[in-house]
């Protein structure tokens, strides 16, 4: 067997060096052959199509956080190779979606001995970006923007940020074209999601199955004091989302547009300033090491 770890070094401010000397020693013991791409944040998608075409692992591993795995998942598109997580980003919010175990080690050992191989689905935007886990314009994005040009990292730093944005809160027109009609709101988040819940935990849906050959669109049309202490219940206990100011589409395509433009982020990427929106799924894109843990397959 032949492994490529795709690690992304300053992913959620974890250091990556402890996991790859343990990884060093597991995969040595084993007698399985691996490689170890690091991103640097120049050229890293055609570096890492060159690596893969030359070595030809059997595996790729993403080590890294929901970018990582989004970079990573770019990469193999078009490809037989299949993937697994590892989760060391600050909140690993798709490896939690799909079960991954939340020690690296022991999700290493996962994509070592699982054979449980089943579809990824991606979501392609505007026919140019992807995203595997959530997007969105409005509130969390301007988070996101302001995140990314931060030198820290974590859940305290992402706080911070949430904090400044709820004294600033601007409600905007909301336009989604799906399943043959057209929802018309007012709101301060539209996401687009491919799964359930963003990576602190906290849910936006209770529907979402990144394996299912659908997404979500959830327009959140309010936030106060009690939204928010019912979207933090909402993480320990689900039925709190039935409260909550939002409206849910389910679909397999839409066009969503704003009157001006607005700043779009994907997986924690910042994508740019856009008025129009169209989303489509790409079923089972992705080949996924998984397991029966997971209860997204089918």
């Amino acid at each position: 067997m032949k492994i490529l770890l795709v690690v992304n070094p300053i992913s959620g401010g974890v250091d990556k060096e402890p996991f790859l000397r343990k990884s060093e020693t597991l995969l040595n013991k084993y007698g399985i052959d691996y490689k170890v791409f690091k991103t640097t944040g120049v050229n890293d998608e055609d570096e890492l199509k060159i690596v893969l075409d030359e070595y030809q692992p059997d595996r790729v591993a993403s080590v890294g956080g929901d970018g990582t795995t989004l970079f990573t998942a770019i990469a193999l598109l078009g490809t037989d190779y299949p993937m697994g997580i590892i989760p060391q980003g600050s909140a690993n919010g798709m490896a939690t979606e799909l079960f991954v175990n939340p020690d690296p080690i022991e999700a290493l050992k996962d994509l070592i001995m699982s054979n449980t191989i089943r579809g990824l689905d991606l979501l392609l935007v505007n026919d140019q970006y992807y995203t595997t886990h959530i997007g969105d314009v409005g509130i969390n994005a301007n988070i996101v923007d302001a995140y990314s040009k931060d030198k820290n990292r974590g859940m305290i730093t992402y706080a911070k940020y949430f904090l400044e944005e709820l004294d600033k809160l601007k409600y905007f027109n909301i336009t989604v074209k799906a399943n043959g009609e057209t929802t018309k709101a007012n709101g301060l988040m539209v996401s687009i999601c491919n799964s359930r819940k963003y990576g602190t935990g906290v849910p936006l849906n209770a529907v979402g199955n990144p394996m299912d050959g659908k997404f979500e669109i959830v327009i959140v049309e309010k936030v106060d004091t009690i939204s928010l202490i019912k979207a933090g219940l909402a993480k320990f206990d689900e039925e709190y989302l039935k409260s909550q100011y939002s409206q849910l589409i389910v679909t397999k395509e839409a066009e969503i547009e704003f009157e001006e433009p607005r700043l779009l982020q994907l997986d924690g990427e910042v994508i740019g300033m856009f008025d129009k929106i169209d989303v489509k799924i790409l079923t089972g894109a992705i080949k996924l090491i998984t397991h029966h843990d997971n209860i997204n397959i089918k």
